[in-house]
């Protein structure tokens, strides 16, 4: 298997986010994707790819936001990492001066602090996703180090961590390239931002199995499966054996659409020691649900998403590639 990685995802260092009612520390840290280089060994460069891949799934002032954002939060006089104000709960068109405002209108939570490097680290990780979709193109699998994550972005929203869904950059990239694609979304939480963009594409489909949405983060989103989205909620305890048979229906269904590339959401805090994260998986697991993906001889391009047990996400990680 390939792996891609650029180091330039390592300027994103975000200190705070507001979580559960308070000020903690940031738990997306460029030490989880340094976890993960430890534990995966050698890695293949990237190349820049430019705007075009970002806009066919982002809109652009959303883009231009997350571009000037940190720059503006210092000119307003603020200082530290740029969060949102306030949400609007109708989001009718208006014109915006503050920056704190226009952050909220393109939010879902306050748990994408934009830092000094949120832009390049960002942008390195849709490419880093771009090259790995390319090598599955080729037929190979392939890996993407990806951070910050990606899958609760939106077309224009960020949150939950996340930017620009590298899932859907790389799947609209592979689609673009006359494949029919498959989105398996494998994280505890389900990826909002991804069914967002997907929901209605023509040759691109998501199957997401996350954690349920009446208890766990995003709340609003993973219920609703119709057309090309499938989601499959699961109680919080949920083990091997009931995650395993509901992959098995969900590669299924994938496979009745008849599609022949997968792009992989992989999160590791599906882990039973993940701090945020209440599924009870272990490491050995994860090469398991792997296997039974590879069975399908669909060529995959992974993609990392969440996982913040940082003493096993390694381990986890690697367990997960060697399925394959």
């Amino acid at each position: 298997m390939r792996i891609f990685w650029d180091e330039r995802q390592l300027a994103h260092r975000p200190s705070i986010e507001f979580f559960n009612g308070a000020l903690e520390p940031a738990s997306e840290t460029p030490a989880r994707a340094e976890q993960v280089l430890a534990a995966v060994g050698r890695t293949e460069p990237v190349t820049e790819r430019g705007m075009a891949p970002l806009e066919a799934v982002h809109d652009p002032a959303y883009l231009e936001l997350l571009r000037t954002a940190h720059d503006e939060w210092l000119a307003a006089g603020r200082s530290g990492d740029a969060l949102p104000y306030c949400f609007p709960i109708s989001r009718r068109p208006r014109k915006l001066e503050r920056v704190d405002a226009r952050l909220g209108a393109h939010a879902t939570d306050t748990c994408a602090p934009i830092t000094a490097g949120t832009w390049e680290s960002a942008t390195w990780a849709a490419y880093t996703a771009l090259a790995a979709v390319d090598s599955a193109l080729a037929g190979e699998h392939a890996f993407a180090v990806t951070r910050p994550p990606g899958h609760h972005a939106g077309a224009a929203f960020m949150g939950g961590y996340s930017y620009m869904n590298h899932a859907c950059v790389s799947a609209e990239h592979a689609r673009a390239a006359g494949r029919r694609v498959a989105v398996l979304d494998l994280d505890y939480h389900m990826g909002n931002g991804s069914e967002d963009i997907l929901a209605g594409r023509d040759g691109l489909f998501l199957a997401s199995l996350h954690a349920d949405p009446s208890t766990d983060y995003p709340f609003f989103w993973g219920d609703r499966s119709e057309g090309n989205i499938r989601n499959t909620p699961l109680p919080r305890g949920t083990g091997f054996a009931a995650y395993d048979h509901a992959l098995a229906e969900a590669l299924e269904w994938i496979g009745e659409q008849g599609c022949d590339l997968l792009v992989i959401s992989f999160g590791a805090d599906t882990y039973r020691g993940d701090p945020i994260s209440h599924f009870e998986l272990d490491t050995s697991d994860y090469e398991r649900l792997a296997q039974r993906i590879a069975g399908t001889n669909l060529r995959a391009a992974i993609v990392l998403e969440g996982g913040y047990a940082l003493d096993a996400l390694g381990r986890n990680v690697a367990s997960f590639l060697a399925g394959f």
